[in-house]
């Protein structure tokens, strides 16, 4: 087992249970329920009510429309197996238990990807459901049901529908889940049948979460307002290729059939045919402040618009610049967009750089057990209950009735397992980013939009949103050739000036420019039948047919089989845009050269098959080397210091002939190590400081070895320090669009061109964001700023002010020194004055929230349901991937959701852990019983066999017809 530590901080609401405390868990629960019942519920839950919803795990129980019975076993840890003799059995009777340990929880998921949370929550939610609803998730599940999935699929999802529906039948209110009970002092809801479509829509969710980079084409933007188009560029440096190994390390495709060749040779470096050209008519203007072009861009190149920044270049942010109305009015209109969009739930963490995974594979040849090893670890949003659900579905005899081995990560809602393995192979995810969103500017008015210099009708439906308590509210969605128009949404949208000043290209912007999007998650496609594909696949050849069905969201598919191979597929629906246009910015809706062409060619997709390295490792890093692959996949990717420490890991395991064992594997998804501290530290240390106070905490990283440890005080100063550096640097030159919400500074208007130093002239500007998706974020990105700039002392990033025009940070010591002094500080007020007292993960603590009355309900409510906190090691893209914004503070804000390795030479000596447990009933022994373990790095054996599932079976339901 791992060494590294992790141990929960002290909280009465989050002891964990242990064998003999029964009794003290049902005191906890009714002192708990007497205080809810004294503060003005008007009911007393007793410890009747609390238990009503948990599920009869033994003896037998009904369940119509099965064709025999079938077994449910759960081991210790209350995580179930089940037997049938049909597939349709085997999926009822997934979505019967399912049911029984996660109700709430698919309850709610459906509402929110049908945009009903209203129905539930009341008027808090009628926005949310109206962005949902223009976005229409549910409604492009239904026409995916109805046109493109395959009879079985559908035959598979109503017979899950069918288990759900058959609990539901004899379960209500309290019986289905404590939320319920609290929810019913609200309103009078009550979940209506499960429908096949309910499950579909999922994905949708699953998708948006994983969209790739829409949020960097807004941030991109919003930027404009305050830096020059080469400081932008700067900022989203480009992919370090030869430093960060891609995932596939060779291969071309060949030009004539359009496939891709492992082995193949990339003959030059290969221009993108979809994101050549610069941007013409509309781009941002040149210069070192803002500059006023017309509109948005639609490429990294350089603009041809008719205005120049004026700004003074000698401090990046702060510098004058005479942005146009029209540059304002994007950035108006932008903003509101983003605004809109941290309103829907992000069930799987934070968008953007941060949320990722990582997987990797070893093949028999460098392991101990002569077969692959696989690991996966999907990093999401840390949340109560965990995302994810494991489950083993087993044929008992497979056939041409009964098709599926298989076990591993489901969601509940919907069935078929996600990641796992079956009797032959093994496959695990991680998010590929790829662009698939694009916003488009469009120019509407009353009765449509601009196309072709041809007013075009809009497409629109109306839609009710009903609301509990109050009145139901009627929204009309509107659409353009590009997609809805998703700035209807916002209330609050700035108007733009008429007098707006533009070029010969863009037409006159008016009261301002509409907003829309383009999604493949919006066309229909076959991801559902992609999941019953990879659970029955029995070799590389199955494995490849149900990837090209995987469209969204597109996932880096790892594979390996118990025959000893190992592979890679990069799978998904991705768009070929128009030439000129490559998804950085937001594109003229008006123009057809900005339209999407096509995909790229499943065929041409990037892919690895027993590779001569012997490995395969992704987490989110470049697919392939952008410079020799002829299609654009992303300008966003992340950038590769996880997989390349991976990397690294396996190369120093299997040097000089040593081998991997499943020990080896478990270890380096514990691997805490920090890369940014081991470019930076060697600076810090250099740095004179002759305040006594501040050279004590500087001390701390002397001999310091870049672990993250959750008792390190080393690791604490250090990123304390690394957070007041990007806040320095770059985090108070942002606009108020991208800061910390609430975080106020005396700031020169962004239209000022007055004298540096007339402080007549300063305006209060406050951040807007809110704290887990504020910029600088401090992930692997602002490595590759900051490195960027370490060998250039007096670059400008480098430089402060204490007020515009006042120099307060001249170089890069000196903003060093100052960020190593205010670190001192605030460790100082939050951790106290003795830095020997000091430790990280006092800091970077985990809080396990439930997603719903957890985040929003009364205080004493929320401590009903959530637990924690845990003090954690690990870091921002570390592979013990316990992220945090380091604008908004040090909490976790996405964890390894789950892990798995995964031991192809005996499939019973596989090893897995989930983020929490089994059940999502508040004060089931198996709520969060696998967290702790969890926490400290710890895996569960992994029955499989029915033999060793038999062995581990606590518990056995017999389901009969």
């Amino acid at each position: 087992m791992p060494a590294n530590k992790s141990a929960p901080a002290p909280d009465k609401a989050a002891k964990k249970p242990k064998k003999k405390g029964r009794r003290g868990r049902l005191v906890a629960i009714t002192v708990v329920l007497l205080l809810v019942a004294g503060i003005g519920y008007g009911a007393y839950w007793g410890v009747s009510t609390v238990r009503a919803s948990y599920p009869q795990t033994t003896g037998s129980l009904k369940l119509a429309g099965l064709s025999a019975p079938v077994d449910v076993s759960r081991d210790a840890n209350g995580i179930p197996q089940i037997y049938a003799d049909t597939d349709e059995d085997l999926f009822r009777a997934q979505g019967f238990v399912q049911a029984q340990d996660r109700f709430w929880e698919m309850d709610v998921r459906r509402h929110m990807t049908a945009g009903r949370l209203s129905e539930m929550f009341g008027q808090s939610q009628v926005d949310t459901d109206a962005f949902l609803r223009t976005l229409g998730w549910h409604d492009v599940a239904q026409r995916e049901f109805d046109t493109k999935l395959s009879p079985q699929t559908k035959k598979y999802l109503q017979a899950y529908a069918d288990g759900v529906n058959a609990y539901l039948k004899d379960h209500e209110g309290s019986a289905l889940s404590l939320e319920y009970a609290a929810l019913g002092f609200q309103n009078d809801y009550k979940p209506g049948k499960w429908t096949p479509v309910d499950s579909v829509a999922w994905l949708k969710a699953m998708a948006w979460d994983l969209r790739g980079n829409m949020q960097e084409e807004i941030d991109r933007a919003l930027l404009t307002s305050r830096f020059s188009q080469t400081q932008i560029d700067q900022l989203y440096p480009k992919y370090p290729a030869q430093r960060n190994k891609p995932i596939v390390e060779g291969g071309a495709v060949n030009p004539a059939t359009k496939e891709f060749d492992p082995k193949a040779t990339p003959s030059g470096n290969s221009q993108s045919p979809n994101s050549s050209g610069t941007n013409t008519g509309n781009g941002a203007g040149t210069g070192n402040g803002a500059g006023t072009g017309n509109g948005a861009g639609n490429s990294s190149g350089t603009g041809t618009g008719t205005g120049t920044g004026t700004g003074t270049g000698t401090n990046p942010g702060t510098g004058t610049n005479s942005a146009s109305a029209a540059t304002q009015g994007l950035k108006s209109q932008l903003s509101s967009v983003s605004k809109s969009l941290e309103k829907i739930p992000a069930l799987l963490g934070p968008n953007g750089n941060g949320i990722g995974s990582n997987s990797w594979v070893v093949s028999g040849a460098h392991t101990t057990t002569g077969k692959p090893l696989l690991a996966n670890d999907p990093h999401l949003a840390p949340q109560m209950p965990s995302l994810w659900y494991q489950m083993g579905l087993h044929c008992r005899t497979t056939s041409a009735k009964c098709n599926y081995d298989v076990a591993g990560y489901t969601f509940s809602g919907m069935p078929g397992v996600v990641i796992g393995h079956n009797q032959d192979i093994s496959w695990g995810m991680t998010n590929l980013g790829a662009d698939v969103t694009d916003l488009y500017l469009e120019k509407i008015n009353s009765n449509g939009y601009l196309f072709k210099d041809k007013l075009e009708p809009f497409k629109t439906r109306k839609e009710t949103i009903k609301v509990a308590g109050g009145a139901s509210r009627e929204i009309t969605v509107r659409s353009t050739n590009n997609g809805p128009l998703i700035s209807d949404r916002d209330d609050e949208m700035t108007r733009v000036g008429k007098q707006a000043p533009v070029g010969n290209a863009a037409p006159d912007r008016g009261d301002g420019y509409g907003v829309s999007l383009r999604w493949t998650a919006l066309d229909p496609g076959r991801s559902m039948d992609a999941v019953f594909e990879l659970n029955r696949a029995k070799n590389w050849t199955d494995f490849r047919k149900a990837a090209a069905h995987f469209e969204v969201p597109s996932q880096n598919l790892i594979y390996a089989d118990t025959k000893g191979n190992i592979g890679y597929q990069a799978p998904g629906r991705i768009p070929v845009r128009g030439k000129g246009y490559d998804g950085t910015l937001p594109a003229p809706g008006w123009d057809p050269k900005a339209l999407w062409t096509g995909d790229v060619p499943q065929s041409a997709l990037p892919n690895e098959y027993n590779p001569a390295r012997g490995y395969i490792v992704t987490a989110n890093q470049a697919v392939i080397d952008p410079d020799k692959y002829p299609y654009l996949l992303t300008k966003d990717w992340g950038y590769g210091a996880r997989s390349q420490r991976i990397n690294d890991l396996i190369q120093s395991k299997i040097k000089d002939g040593g081998k991997v064992s499943t020990d080896d594997m478990q270890t380096m998804q514990k691997d805490n190590s920090s890369e940014i501290a081991k470019l930076l530290t060697p600076y810090l240390l250099k740095i004179d400081v002759n305040d006594a106070y501040v050279r004590e905490a500087q001390k701390l990283l002397e001999g310091w070895d870049y672990t993250q440890e959750p008792d390190s005080a080393a690791a604490a100063y250090f990123n304390a320090v690394w957070r007041n550096t990007l806040k320095l640097a770059f985090g108070n030159k942002m606009p108020k669009e991208l800061r910390v919400k609430g975080q106020c500074l005396n700031v020169r208007a962004a239209n000022d061109t007055g004298p540096a130093d007339d402080q007549d002239k300063l305006v209060r500007e406050c951040g807007e964001r809110d704290p887990d998706q504020a910029q600088p974020d401090g992930g692997d990105r602002w490595f590759e700023v900051v490195r960027s700039i370490l060998e250039d002392p007096k670059n400008d990033w480098w430089k402060t002010e204490s007020r515009p025009g006042r120099v307060l940070d001249a170089n890069r010591d000196q903003l060093l020194r100052h960020a190593m002094k205010d670190a001192r500080y605030e460790l100082t007020s939050k951790l106290g004055k003795n830095v020997d007292n000091w430790s990280w993960g006092r800091l970077h603590q985990m809080t396990l929230k439930n997603q719903t009355l957890g985040t929003s309900g009364p205080g004493l409510l929320q401590g009903l349901f959530n637990r924690g906190p845990w003090n954690m090691g690990g870091g921002e893209a570390a592979v013990d991937a316990t992220g945090w914004n380091a604008a908004g503070g040090y909490g976790v804000t996405w964890v390894p959701s789950m892990r798995m390795v995964v031991n192809l030479a005996d499939l019973d000596k596989s090893r897995w852990i989930n983020l929490t447990g089994a059940s999502g009933h508040a004060y089931n022994a198996h709520y969060y019983d696998q967290t702790d373990k969890w926490a400290k790095g710890e895996l569960l054996p992994w029955a499989f066999s029915q033999q060793a599932v038999k062995a581990s079976a606590k518990d056995t339901l017999t389901l009969s017809p």
